[in-house]
């Protein structure tokens, strides 16, 4: 099995460039059985959206290989689960290329967090080149939120390629569009979703090199376009609360490049200002309170990076102040009572983004959970499931009847994160399998699966035994 192995270095480039080239190791006429069977359910039935797993069941079998197994494992960490979107996308000949774009969270308008807890994978079942139309991604240019340091760079695009069983796993923040198909196929692309539903732990996925063990080597991410988010972000994946690099210059001018800078100099200013550890808390905590004011409603606003719209919590102080972690939880806890909505928004998602350490703030999310603005709510109900505390049930389970379907969706999935310690919600979450969101059914379901107990277990089979999907009914064949 170690030939299967994601190693250190898979995972570095990953995070710096936000993508991986996977190979499944089926053999080519099991991709070209696939390809037979997305020709007919297309050409037939139409596509399916997110159906296509259970209309091609086989699919599923990419995603069980080991290479792709423990890719996953490395990036989202054991017990991540499918996301119940999936799409099929098809590219004719004659396609034309598609804008540069990002995909939205499925119509939540969650924050890009950099600390990814999301990913996606694209499977091309037969072989694709660089004529046939291939998804095209812009590595290292994830966390940017405008095109603008893309299109000045000209070499930054690049199309994905390869044999049939490809799998590219991509940041999902990562901009992303299909190119000009001036051949004569169809090109398959399959699109699915993972989530990560555990906090890292240290070493919790196995071998780790020696190259990080002293926190620092900083080296490691010279060269790459945001070597702080890269650099946090892997020693958070090792369960590390140290803080790499060291600061230089005047705290203001860093705070001022992080508000007002462009996108280059505000993510490099999030990292510097974040290894100042306590220091920057206040001066951060102040501007955060100004730019969420700014920005509470321009945020919202649909954008190629934001197809659904945004977060008002995706804030470049946010950023930062999550990068702090446990120095800066008195000040948020403090903010979450704050006058304006939106800074109280921003506190409760940044003190979940800060993860298990952050559990010392449920008595304020769960406060949270209460207030009148829906964006306080939906991201409370969010946090309390990353911070993993279970003191929070009671109330996630009171909130799963709220009347905005965001907060529904997220209070469901935090129950899933917790798990089995989510068993008090039971009750109420069965009737979310009647929801009139698929999302919010989709993620009562997964909570009754990582409950785990014989009720729950029973609630999720009668369920699924209505629901049953069979592969082999079709137009042409009814029974």
């Amino acid at each position: 099995m170690t030939e299967h192995l994601f190693q250190d270095d898979a995972l570095r480039g990953f995070l710096a460039g936000g993508y991986t080239l996977v190979a499944s190791d089926q053999p080519a006429d099991f991709h070209l059985e696939i390809c037979e069977r997305l020709d007919y359910v297309l050409e037939k039935e139409g596509n399916p959206g997110n159906n296509i797993l259970p209309r091609v069941p086989q699919i599923q079998r990419v995603f069980e290989t080991p290479s792709v197994h423990s890719a996953l494992t490395r990036i989202l960490g054991p017990g991540y689960v499918m996301h119940p979107h999936r799409y099929c996308h098809l590219r004719r000949p004659g396609a034309k290329a598609q804008g540069w774009h990002k995909d939205d969270y499925v119509y939540d308008q969650k924050v890009r967090h950099h600390r990814g807890r999301w990913a996606m994978a694209f499977y091309y079942p037969q072989a694709v080149t660089a004529d046939m139309g291939p998804s095209s991604i812009a590595p290292g240019h994830q966390h940017y939120n405008t095109t603008a340091q893309l299109e000045a760079d000209g070499a930054a695009e690049m199309a994905i390629t390869g044999q049939a069983g490809t799998v590219a796993i991509v940041n999902f923040d990562s901009w992303h569009r299909g190119c000009v198909n001036a051949s004569n196929s169809n090109r398959y692309m399959l699109k699915f979703q993972f989530l990560r539903m555990e906090e890292p732990t240290p070493f919790e996925a196995g071998r780790w090199d020696e190259i990080r063990q002293d926190g620092a080597a900083s080296h490691v991410w010279e060269g790459t376009h945001h070597d702080g988010v890269a650099s946090h972000v892997w020693d958070w994946l090792r369960g590390s609360t140290e803080k790499a690099g060291d600061f230089v210059g005047d705290i203001d001018t860093a705070v001022d490049h992080l508000c007002h800078g462009e996108e280059r100099a505000r993510l490099q200013a999030m990292y510097s200002l974040a290894a100042l550890g306590e220091r920057a808390v206040a001066p951060l905590v102040d501007a955060l309170c100004s730019e969420a004011a700014a920005c509470s409603e321009s945020n919202l606003a649909t954008s190629p990076a934001n197809p659904a719209g945004g977060n008002p919590a995706d804030l470049a102080t946010a950023h930062a102040l999550a990068a702090t972690g446990i120095v800066a939880i008195d000040a948020l806890v403090n903010l979450c009572s704050h006058d304006h909505w939106a800074v109280r928004a921003t506190a409760t998602d940044v003190l979940g983004t800060i993860g298990r350490q952050g559990r010392g703030a449920a008595p304020a999310l769960q406060r949270a959970l209460e207030d009148e603005n829906i964006w306080v709510r939906r991201n409370g109900a969010e946090a309390l499931g990353t911070i993993g505390d279970a003191t929070g049930v009671e109330m996630l389970a009171h909130i799963l009847s709220d009347e905005d379907w965001r907060v529904r969706l997220n209070a469901a999935g935090s129950l899933a994160r917790i798990g089995r310690g989510s068993d008090g919600a039971l009750s109420a979450l069965k009737p979310l399998l009647e929801d009139e969101n698929r999302y919010v059914r989709a993620n009562a379901l997964n909570a009754l699966q990582r409950i785990d107990t014989p009720e729950s277990r029973e609630t999720l089979y009668q369920y699924l035994l209505v629901s049953r999907w069979c592969a082999t009914t079709s137009l042409e064949s009814h029974f």
